[in-house]
């Protein structure tokens, strides 16, 4: 094994953001050996191209359809070779000597993981990265906005952990999967990616799995990148199929992790929290364009729960 970090960047049509995120990685002049691998998902804005044209020591795995973030990182981990995987975001800048840091920091806790790092939106505001399993009474809080009107409870905004900082090191249920650097005896413990979650919620399940193996997920203000497009540039191409999904993939994680009434409870809270929606969105979308996207995703989520019809867009 000859490489420190695998760095695995799954993208689509993100191809300006790939470029920067691929310049940041060479520009630095780190002391850490690297490969690193990019996963196209059948991008159609020259991605693929990009990457062979300009960054020629890149491993560039192109599929032939949209595979999802799970299973296209699951591509990139079995042909890695690094004693710590790093799974990137295509829309992220590394800074000065981050992958030097996290790499110490995991070397000096061996009990660790998954290590994530600070995430700058811009140089004043650091975002709010890591959060708590997304179990049912977590996801009640977030659909009726109690963790947005409370958010320095340590009770209701336990969700995102909306009361912290992030400029202090701690363990967390859950690492963003824009930046999440996995030990390799932690894979080779619990395994791939779950790739029953197309997007949304498979970092969650990966960390539940690591915690449940014994492994513990750790978060550190001491290296930072930089979020260049905290909106998602990808997943706002298709809202309301991403919108329909993150619900979708919640209920897999509840399913899957804690049991047959965690997954009905979580239903039942997306589907009342959809009508609710649908009724006051609705009403405004005749004066509002942004209240008629959301009461279309609204529809969209009801309509999945009901019938199990996906929307397409």
């Amino acid at each position: 094994m000859n490489h420190d970090i695998s760095i695995i960047i799954v993208s689509w049509n993100s191809v300006e953001h790939l470029r920067n995120c691929l310049g940041s990685i060479y520009q630095i002049k780190s002391r850490v050996n690297l490969e690193v691998t990019v996963i196209d998902n059948a991008s159609s804005d020259g991605s693929a191209e990009m990457v062979s044209s300009e960054f020629s020591s890149v491993i560039l795995i192109e599929n032939k359809e949209n595979r999802g973030f799970a299973a296209a990182n699951n591509q990139g981990i079995v042909r890695s070779s690094g004693r710590y995987i790093l799974l990137l975001n295509p829309d992220t800048i590394l800074l000065d000597d981050a992958l030097e840091k996290t790499l110490g920091i995991a070397d000096n806790h061996p009990n660790v993981g998954v290590l994530g790092c600070q995430v700058l939106e811009n140089k004043e505001k650091i975002q709010n990265t890591c959060f708590s399993f997304p179990t049912p009474l977590n996801i009640f809080f977030i659909a009726v906005g109690l963790s947005k009107l409370f958010p320095k409870s340590h009770f209701f905004g336990q969700p995102e952990l909306s009361w912290w900082d992030r400029k202090s090191e701690r363990f967390v249920d859950v690492i963003s999967g824009m930046f999440m650097l996995v030990r390799r005896e932690a894979y080779e413990d619990v395994g791939l990616m779950d790739e029953a979650y197309f997007i949304y919620a498979e970092e969650a399940d990966w960390c539940f799995r690591f915690w449940q193996a014994g492994w513990k997920c750790m978060f550190t203000p001491d290296a930072c990148i930089i979020h260049a497009d905290g909106g998602g540039k990808s997943t706002r191409q298709i809202a309301s199929k991403m919108f329909v999904q993150m619900q979708k993939s919640l209920i897999i994680f509840n399913r899957n992790n804690i049991g047959k009434v965690a997954c009905l409870l979580t239903k039942a809270i997306f589907i009342l929290s959809n009508i609710i929606r649908l009724v006051i969105w609705g009403g405004l979308a005749p004066f509002n364009q942004s209240a008629l996207s959301k009461a279309t995703y609204a529809l969209a989520g009801l309509r999945f729960h009901l019938t199990g019809r996906e929307p397409t867009v």
